[in-house]
């Protein structure tokens, strides 16, 4: 049974007055100004993407508009056609994530959970990669994308050339490469707070490497590797870069590139922009709003012991 216990009032009063503080005062309003700064161009192209392109122009974009309609989320829709290029998307984005956890998942396994001469030094090394811009190596790599045969299995359109220029598995491995230091270094951190002597355990029980990291410590690890599925799914699915550089073909790109086929020779429907930005922005919040709970307790768990 609990029993309130009365706050004195010189105490109440002296916590009052510190929460007015100047200092205080200060912080919130310095804090609100960053919020709006955050917020404003979100809500400017959101209030932009409902004005129709006719009242813009005629009154500019500074002044308040006659009317607000989702007329350009119709139109941006079917004439972009967004379905397509959502389907592109997935078509990258999904085994990139797969394949990113896959691996990082094994290397964290290897480094976190066995002592041997180098994993520190591979850890370093993944990443170390994080730390490269990507526009550094655009040149050599463009380079190679153009002179490195596929297989036949990955031409899925006719008029692939067999290189993997062009191709869907070309950003695939690209985003799979600059994803997995990233990866690693959160997943070996995660995995140093489970004790080594279930991985020894299993190892005297007669199981396999692989089957201790499959049926052991995956599931463990089910919290992190949620957390990283969010981030990893909204790295890959809000790229720009590597598609628009690595693919010449329009009807392959993911939408965030394909949205740049909006743009006209001698004219540019920024209202309509705006309108297929604010659709392409969905899937990632949706997936956020679907693993939010995971993705928390991924980033808490394995913050303090005890």
């Amino acid at each position: 049974m609990s029993v309130a216990v009365p706050i004195p009032r010189r105490v109440a009063t002296a916590v009052g007055r510190r929460s007015l503080t100047p200092g205080r005062i200060a912080l919130h309003a310095f804090l609100i100004a960053v919020c709006a700064a955050w917020l404003f161009p979100l809500l400017w192209a959101i209030f932009t993407s409902l004005r129709p392109i006719s009242d813009t122009a005629h009154h500019g974009y500074l002044s308040w508009p006659s009317q607000l309609d989702f007329t350009n989320y119709i139109n941006v829709w079917s004439q972009a056609n967004l379905p397509y290029y959502y389907a592109n998307t997935l078509y990258i984005v999904v085994p990139g994530v797969i394949l990113t956890l896959l691996i990082s998942s094994m290397l964290a396994f290897a480094i976190s959970q066995f002592s041997w001469r180098f994993n520190v030094i591979v850890l370093m090394l993944f990443t170390a990669g994080n730390l490269l811009p990507q526009q550094a190596i655009i040149v050599p790599l463009y380079w190679i994308y153009l002179n490195t045969p596929i297989p036949e299995f990955f031409n899925g359109f006719p008029s692939d050339n067999g290189l993997l220029y062009d191709q869907y598995i070309g950003v695939i491995l690209i985003h799979v490469v600059f994803q997995t230091g990233f990866a690693t270094f959160v997943l070996s951190n995660y995995m140093k707070t489970i004790t080594k002597e279930i991985t020894e355990s299993a190892l005297v029980d007669g199981a396999n490497v692989l089957r201790i990291w499959w049926s052991v410590i995956l599931p463990l690890c089910r919290p992190a590797l949620a957390a990283l599925a969010t981030l990893l799914f909204t790295f890959m699915f809000n790229d720009f870069f590597w598609a628009l550089i690595l693919m010449k073909s329009g009807d392959k790109r993911p939408i965030t590139s394909a949205l740049n086929n909006l743009h006209g020779a001698f004219f540019t429907n920024y209202n309509l922009l705006a309108a297929g930005s604010m659709l392409a922005a969905i899937p990632p919040i949706i997936v956020f709003v679907l693993l939010q709970k995971h993705f928390v307790r991924g980033l808490t768990l394995g913050a303090t012991k005890g």
